[in-house]
């Protein structure tokens, strides 16, 4: 993939400093964290190491990462470490793909109890697929699956919904058979529709009355139960967005499919189009218009804003496992999986020759294509008395 020619770390460093001090009023101190963080990654200030080839003694000096989860540059080498972990759990059969949406009518209360209901989401989501799973007149086997929170829409709203990856089957309820779903169905839309939105319009009124819930600004009316009851009521008036896809494939496929989901950001690198006169461009999908793609121009305070919506709560888990996958199951039922499928868990793979988990780029040397290996670690003042930042060394 060719390096995008605009990064949300070039308009940080450009309009930072002056969005930091226009927004103090809302700003925390964990979305100035973020900032900085994005701004610093891939330079001097966070250090480096010196890498070499062991083949041909190729010599370069390459920046650390910020390793912040909401950073862009960052999720490619985490994303390519979770999914080599989960390969060995991946089921020789086909997998589904699910997902749950809040309906628009919660976003403002979102914004204000994130971390609640983010966890409301992925409980309610996950009973809901396990509950009608369970049922004998649908599927009447149990399931196991992961799933990823992304909170975003592709205009950088606030569109809270999970991903779901699901295998196109589960165990049989004495354990002693695996039972597939039928071809290109999986469970009925409508149904998870249903017991989704009755599941979690009744945990939020319950996370109200024990008092769970924030009301700040526009939203204090909601704090009075009698107004709570009433603007909840039009949520089940509503057709809450369940979608399933049919299935897509083996686990073969289904590795290469697991990275458009796992460790997204809000926005790529590689959708920015401009910067200038202080406004951002950024591309987007209308999925209201065919997915055509479409440019959407900003000025650089409100995408910033934007951007700062989808900071997850501290030590908020994104990506979660339930079923036969869940922590506490997954040693002794995943294993059972395999055995009922005919087949063996893959063996722990290789760890990839690489210099860091800093540098993706760095995995093989430039020159020869020969491993590279880290032989000195730099502080960032050692980097600044280092120039030119790459060296070669003779071979």
């Amino acid at each position: 993939m060719s390096w995008p020619p605009l990064e949300v770390a070039d308009i940080i460093r450009a309009a930072g400093d002056a969005f930091i001090e226009r927004n103090r009023h809302w700003l925390g101190w964990k979305h100035v964290k973020v900032l900085l963080a994005i701004a610093r990654c891939r330079t001097a200030a966070l250090g480096g190491h010196l890498d070499q080839c062991t083949r041909c003694g190729y010599r370069a000096i390459s920046f650390n990462s910020c390793r912040n989860r909401h950073c862009p540059k960052c999720q490619t080498a985490a994303r390519e470490r979770w999914i080599a972990a989960r390969q060995r759990e991946l089921l020789p059969t086909r997998y589904l793909h699910v997902v749950f949406t809040l309906p628009r009518h919660l976003a403002p209360l979102v914004l204000q109890n994130k971390k609640v209901i983010y966890d409301l989401l992925f409980r309610t989501s996950a009973e809901t697929l396990l509950e009608v799973a369970r049922n004998p007149e649908h599927l009447g086997a149990e399931i196991g699956f992961f799933s990823v929170l992304h909170t975003w829409s592709q205009q950088l709203n606030i569109h809270p919904h999970v991903h779901c990856v699901v295998p196109a089957g589960g165990l049989s309820p004495d354990h002693t058979r695996w039972i597939h779903a039928r071809e290109n169905y999986f469970l009925p839309k409508k149904v998870l529709r249903k017991v989704f939105r009755g599941k979690f319009v009744s945990v939020l009124e319950r996370a109200f009355q024990n008092g769970q819930l924030n009301f700040h600004a526009d939203l204090k009316l909601l704090a009075n139960p009698k107004t709570f009851a009433a603007w909840l009521r039009p949520l089940f008036r509503e057709k809450w967005v369940v979608y399933l896809k049919p299935p897509f494939g083996g686990p073969a496929y289904a590795l290469q499919y697991l990275g458009r989901y796992t460790h997204r950001v809000a926005i790529s690198n590689h959708r920015l189009v401009s910067f200038a006169n202080g406004q951002v461009t950024f591309r987007w999908r209308d999925s209201a218009d065919g997915n055509k793609q479409k440019l959407l121009p900003l000025s650089v305070n409100e995408f910033l804003t934007r951007f700062l919506l989808h900071i997850l709560p501290q030590g908020f888990v994104r990506i979660r496992h339930f079923g036969f996958l869940a922590n506490r199951r997954r040693t002794t039922l995943l294993p059972l999986c395999f055995q009922l499928l005919g087949a063996t868990p893959e063996p722990p793979a290789e760890e990839h020759p690489c210099s860091t988990e800093d540098a993706p780029d760095l995995y093989r040397c430039p020159k020869c294509g020969g491993p590279m290996k880290i032989i000195e670690r730099l502080t960032a003042a050692e980097i600044q008395l280092r120039s030119p930042p790459e060296l070669t060394a003779a071979a």
